[in-house]
């Protein structure tokens, strides 16, 4: 039997916004796509699954409790909501990293003389290392990595850095994988290293293969 049976899984899905002003924000392209596959499938699996996820145009997945948010706060604090009761907690959301120093109450005009719009931003919070800091006895914690440069290297800090026990991690510079596509191809992380390679394959797929290899990996 596998390890996802029975479990508690948090997961989060999609982008975040940041606000500059009532209709500005920064953003990405995240679809949320491979964060609801996971959901899905580890429903499928027969695990009881929370997912929060940011702005997206995908339905709720049925019989997982959806908690929709907007911003990386508002993430933070509803993953908190659920962190105590999670077995495995699963960060694939592509949280906005910089958010506006203020948000202005009004648009925000451009300089008439100058043509241009300064904007002091700052690092957003680090979600799924916050959470892992404040880890129980026998959570696992699971981080996906976007790359687009230097995906091994990069993989392995963050790994480490976060203090997570796996991290997924994809190339999102190639052509049709990964961010708003509906195939990825990743590599699975755990100390010390690179523990294997999926794909490319549809997302509901590599999604059911990615919670199988690290079910059987934490049953060794």
């Amino acid at each position: 039997m596998l390890q996802v049976q029975g479990k508690k899984i948090l997961i989060n899905a999609g982008p975040t916004r940041e606000f500059l002003d009532p209709v500005r924000y920064l953003s990405n392209g995240s679809s949320g796509k491979m964060g609801y596959a996971l959901a899905e499938a580890a429903k499928a699996m027969g695990a009881e699954v929370y997912l929060v996820s940011g702005p997206v145009a995908l339905n709720p997945p049925d019989r997982v409790k959806t908690v929709p948010v907007v911003t990386g706060e508002e993430m933070f604090e509803a993953m908190s909501g659920f962190l105590d009761q999670a077995d495995w907690i699963i960060g694939c959301a592509a949280i906005a990293d910089l958010a506006p120093v203020s948000c202005g109450e009004q648009k925000i005009k451009i300089d008439k003389e100058t043509g241009k719009l300064t904007i002091e931003l700052h690092p957003t919070r680090d979600i799924i290392a916050t959470l892992a800091s404040q880890r129980r006895d026998g959570q696992v914690f699971i981080g996906f990595a976007a790359e687009t440069q230097n995906v091994d290297a990069n993989a392995k800090s963050k790994l480490i850095r976060k203090g997570l026990d796996y991290i997924v991690a994809n190339d999102v510079s190639q052509n049709n994988v990964g961010m708003n596509a509906d195939q990825n191809a990743v590599q699975i992380y755990a100390p010390p290293g690179l523990l294997t390679s999926l794909g490319p394959t549809p997302k509901h797929q590599i999604a059911k293969d990615i919670l199988r290899t690290i079910a059987k990996d934490i049953k060794k």
